[in-house]
């Protein structure tokens, strides 16, 4: 028979299960409850196979045909007769294994977490700074969704609100995190691609060259010496010795009186930036900044080393001995403390915000100075030893930077006697340009080469 869509709506049921067919074994089941099922009926292999083709009326009559003569095709295939069946089987059995796996695979919060442990915290020392990042700035968008599921639309998307909000420096570090934890889980098969394929920082990278003048210098110690900038003790004694030693901000804020011995700072592998300890010397200066190094112990009744000489005021209590643990300011407070007190939003008596003519949040520098960072103040030191005459060798033993090429291997030279020469020379430039006295006064120990 030939079958219309009339004719398959007045089908009516029967007390058993029929079966009607149009030619190559296309047809249709009627049940005992009236439920009609379009069918395919062939053989294969010397097996009668029976193929549901769907439901009518959710398909209808030339959906249904056009399944049947698909099936048809294929097993009728000159080339490669296939069963229609089989095929379908195999193909419904990779979807749901491909939405088992989709169910499975992790969200963005759990690959953060075990980018971080496994790789992160394994291969960085910035790790913390990566865990602090995507905290802040990824799970917050994302942590709920499928690591899967993310496209290169959702990456640039992100990078855009991140610019649109002032920071687009903070966009590029984003994305390089990002594209690490990415492929991070291609490596570990977690995912087969990377949605951060061909996205391009939307912010240009400026290299770092900022450094302060004698009169930023000043300025500088001045306003930190002063009870208008919105700055703990800690924070601006940190970002003096920063100034006076020369070195990284994190490594300043974590010192530890138990790194100290006399006017020798050493600070250990585990915290230098390329995993080798170095030795700082601490000038006088760089003392009275670290100041008193022990402390009075209630308990005991004695004097004991104070332990880190920047710590945190936010006090954690060890759930088993039930006594603070110590720890240093975090080293991110010092850059968010210099931002905020460049850009301090400015109230009426009532501590309502004030606004510009362009209605803007109106802002105060309490600093008084452009802007900065606290990395900064390491490189304005380092150029003024430059100045004083100092050799890139020295410099660079004072900044811990390490050997290059072949000096690497021959040169174990430790230059602690040029290091100490090279700071306490800083110091007395400094002292002078604080002072506001002469600074041409101050020259370099090293004698200079005569020129022709």
């Amino acid at each position: 028979m030939k079958f219309t869509d009339k004719g398959i709506l007045n089908l009516k049921a029967k007390d058993k299960m029929y079966q009607l067919r149009e030619d190559k074994g296309f047809g249709i089941r009627i049940l005992p409850s009236g439920h009609k099922i379009w069918i395919f009926v062939y053989t294969f292999d010397g097996k009668r196979r029976q193929m549901n083709l769907g439901s009518y009326p959710a398909k209808s009559l030339v959906d249904a045909r056009a399944a049947h003569a698909a099936a048809y095709a294929m097993l009728n295939d000159p080339t490669n007769p296939r069963d229609p069946q089989s095929e379908r089987d195999q193909k419904h059995e990779g979807e749901r294994q491909a939405r088992d796996e989709h169910r499975k695979a992790p969200t963005i919060e759990k690959l953060v977490s075990e980018y971080i442990e496994r790789h992160a915290k394994k291969f960085k020392r910035s790790w913390q700074e990566d865990e602090r990042l995507l905290n802040r700035e990824v799970i917050p968008s994302w942590g709920q969704l499928k690591a899967a599921d993310i496209t290169k639309r959702d990456v640039t998307l992100l990078l855009e609100s991140i610019v649109d909000r002032g920071s687009p420096a903070m966009s590029n570090q984003v994305l390089k995190i990002v594209r690490k934890m990415f492929n991070f889980a291609i490596e570990r098969d977690i995912l087969q691609n990377t949605p951060c394929l061909g996205v391009k920082a939307l912010a240009p990278n400026n290299s770092r060259e900022r450094t302060l003048t004698e009169s930023e210098i000043k300025t500088l110690w001045s306003s930190l010496d002063s009870p208008k900038v919105a700055m703990s003790n800690e924070l601006r004694r940190a970002l003096k010795l920063i100034l006076v030693t020369a070195q990284r901000p994190g490594e300043v804020a974590g010192i530890h009186t138990s790194e100290i011995d006399g006017n020798w700072w050493t600070i250990p592998s585990e915290r230098a930036k390329n995993g080798k300890a170095h030795r700082v010397y601490l000038t006088d200066l760089a003392l009275e900044l670290i100041g008193e190094q022990t402390v009075f112990d209630m308990e005991t009744g004695e004097t004991v080393p104070k332990g880190f000489i920047f710590p945190s005021p936010r006090v954690e209590i060890d759930p088993v001995t039930e006594k603070p643990i110590g720890k240093p300011i975090d080293a991110h407070a010092l850059p968010v403390a210099v931002r905020r007190n460049l850009a301090w939003p400015m109230t009426d008596k009532n501590g309502k915000p004030l606004y510009d003519k362009d209605g803007k949040p109106a802002t105060e520098n309490k600093l008084s100075i452009s802007q900065f960072t606290p990395h900064d103040l390491r490189r304005t030191a380092a150029t003024f030893m430059a100045q004083m005459g100092y050799m890139d060798e020295v410099i660079d033993a004072v900044l811990n930077h390490a050997k290059q090429g072949v000096i690497r291997v021959y040169n174990l030279h430790k230059y602690d006697l040029e290091k100490q020469q090279a700071l306490e020379a800083w110091e007395r430039k400094l002292k002078n340009i604080v002072s506001g006295e002469n600074s041409s006064n101050v020259v370099s120990i090293l004698p200079r080469k005569k020129t022709a």
